[in-house]
């Protein structure tokens, strides 16, 4: 084997356990080379730490090489049944190494439907068995790589595989305060009543519980007992098969009430999450209600600034009123003067 092309990076590999994060296998930047087996016509990925093999990777023709950022390239190598992952130190590098990884992707194609067809021309039909691909969602890359979300698929190792769906649906309901409040009072109530009960009733089942349990304990200690006493050995065994059949009644109603206890814890968390919701509702109308009086104290102030205003009004119309009513009078006495003056102009 030869190297047709190297390159360095920081290598990492994907979460065996979480499938989720990255988990560097180099601690610096290493060379990372392009390998070609001429004997058996196949390209390889290699790259080492040491004397450490940190990738040992054969290209195939259902590779694919993602870039999942500007720095960051990955690629699922089934064989190893692991995801491979790239950190270059610039844009320039990723594009290169990505090209190349197209190329002798490619070039194992070429080579792959080549075996295939000497294969056909020498050797009898056979079925062919594929890897389904399975979808896995990739984590952001490493800090230091401008990470972006990517999502593809890798082959699995396991054969036919389905092809997973991800789906995500979101729904937002809103509803008035007061109405949902007024819901909420109602449904508060009767959720209170049933913890209370639910809550008595426990009690009374665990204590149910434990007398269950010690009368299994007994019922087995008798059969015990019992069986112990030869001379009455089929009395013994009649009263063993009843004994036993009562501890498998017993066992089932343990079993039955294990389950409703079960069903009241959960309808007690959903009751603590609704009260949890009214009082969150109710300290929102509370805040609603105190403005709703901050603003009726500014419309009652404005109700009497009016008031005062119109009163100030009357009063403003009535003194103008009262000096129209002078000014009338004393028009009327110019005139009655006017008149006398001409009369004694007319009489002299």
């Amino acid at each position: 084997e030869q190297p047709i092309f190297s390159t360095r990076a920081h290598v990492f590999q994907i979460d065996p356990n979480t499938k989720k994060n990255w988990i560097p296998t180099s601690k610096h930047a290493v060379t990372v080379s392009y390998f070609y087996d001429s004997t058996r016509n196949v390209y390889r990925i290699i790259s080492l730490d040491g004397s450490k093999a940190i990738i040992n990777s054969t290209i195939t023709p259902n590779m694919t090489f993602t870039k999942t950022s500007q720095k960051f390239g990955q690629w699922a190598d089934s064989r190893a049944n692991t995801v491979y992952g790239l950190g270059f130190s610039s844009e320039h590098h990723l594009s290169k190494f990505a090209e190349k990884f197209q190329e002798f992707k490619e070039a194992a194609r070429i080579a792959k439907e080549k075996s295939h067809e000497k294969m056909e021309l020498t050797s009898t039909p056979s079925q062919v068995s594929f890897y389904a691909p399975s979808l896995v969602c990739v984590p952001l890359a490493p800090s230091g790589f401008d990470s972006e979300l990517a999502i593809y698929f890798v082959l699995s190792n396991s054969e036919d595989k389905g092809v997973e769906k991800v789906r995500n649906h979101s729904s937002t309901i809103s509803k008035h305060w007061e109405a949902e409040l007024a819901t909420l009072k109602g449904n508060n109530a009767k959720l209170t009543a049933a913890l209370l009960e639910s809550t008595a009733n426990v009690k009374q089942w665990k204590q149910q519980l434990a007398a269950y349990q010690e009368e299994a304990e007994r019922l087995h200690k008798r059969v015990t007992e019992l069986e112990c006493v030869s001379s009455q050995a089929n009395a013994v065994h009649t009263h063993k098969t009843e004994l036993n059949q009562t501890i498998q009644e017993l066992e089932a109603t343990l079993k039955k009430k294990e389950e409703e206890i079960e069903g009241l814890k959960q309808e007690i968390e959903n009751a603590r999450e609704l009260q949890a919701q009214r009082d969150s509702l109710t300290q929102k109308l509370q805040e609603v209600e105190i403005r709703n009086k901050d603003l009726e104290g500014q419309l009652s102030d404005l109700e009497q600034r009016l008031e005062k205003s119109q009163n100030e009004q009357e009063a403003f119309r009535n003194n103008l009123k009262t000096l129209l009513e002078i000014l009338d009078g004393k028009i009327f006495e110019l005139t009655e003067l006017r008149d006398n003056l001409a009369k004694l102009i007319e009489c002299s």
